[in-house]
């Protein structure tokens, strides 16, 4: 019997009930067949596709093509769970419009439940467009990697008084925008608590402690598969690098050797 797909009142609903919330990334057809047949509650189509399928330097060259090409795939691998896509950098920061259209292009097009975008400040206004305009959007906050350059690189954000304020307010002013949800990226757990304990919608931590109401993490990290870097909140559940390599070795091997295809691989 085929999983059903969580409603965003089931999502809400968990957090109440303090049942924790799990989501992974996928960025493809079999990625995200094995991440729902694993029993996630919700996919995120991150652009961190840009570093672990593309193999670009950072999220930022991502294009709205290329999140639309991956969302699609992953939505046709994953029928049966909550897919959220997030609308990559410049789709959304020109204007409302534009905003409202590239969300309705990965949810109308790709097949997405719900869009996500980072950001407080001048984008709560953006996230509420597109929430008015019929679009679930979860919010992100914290270490906002589009932004990074700006927030000072990949670091910890809110360990100061002010700035951590600054978050508390705008995940605040994001769930009353009507964000489903909220991501927080890297930010001391002591933080992360006391926004969660604030919200009444569900919070999502990557490198935020384990108060929060959920966890996500990115396919390539929990299998071990990126090796350009290994942030510090993750968590390898498996090493899958070298046996997929001594894999192929075996294969080429074979190959070079007439192993293979041998009898029992071939037609009479």
């Amino acid at each position: 019997m085929a999983k059903e797909k969580l409603t965003i009142p089931q999502l809400l609903a968990m957090k109440q009930q303090g049942r924790k919330i799990t989501m992974l990334t996928a960025y493809d057809y079999g990625q995200a067949q094995l991440v729902e047949e694993a029993g996630v509650d919700m996919i995120l189509v991150g652009d961190s596709l840009g570093m672990t399928m593309l193999g670009l330097p950072s999220t930022v060259p991502v294009t709205m093509a290329e999140m639309l090409h991956h969302t699609k795939a992953v939505v046709r691998g994953a029928p049966n769970t909550f897919v959220i896509a997030d609308l990559p950098f410049l789709s959304y920061q020109v204007s409302r419009e534009e905003a409202i259209r590239n969300a309705g292009l990965l949810v109308k097009e790709g097949g997405a439940d719900a869009v996500k975008l980072e950001g407080g400040g001048a984008m709560v206004a953006v996230a509420q467009a597109v929430v008015q305009a019929g679009i679930p959007v979860q919010g992100h906050l914290g270490l906002t990697p589009q932004t990074a350059t700006q927030l000072g690189g990949y670091r910890v954000q809110g360990k100061e008084a002010a700035q951590a304020q600054a978050i508390v307010q705008d995940a605040k002013a994001l769930e009353e925008a009507g964000c489903f949800s909220l991501v927080l990226e890297c930010v001391p757990m002591g933080l992360a608590a006391e926004i969660t304990r604030a919200l009444s919608i569900p919070v999502i931590g990557i490198g935020a402690g384990p108060d929060c109401d959920g966890q996500v993490l990115v396919y390539h990290d929990v299998l071990g598969l990126f090796r350009r870097f290994v942030p510090r909140f993750v968590k390898q559940y498996a090493q899958l690098r070298e046996p997929i390599i001594n894999a192929f070795q075996t294969y080429i091997q074979e190959v070079r050797e007439g192993r293979f295809p041998d009898e029992a691989h071939s037609f009479k």
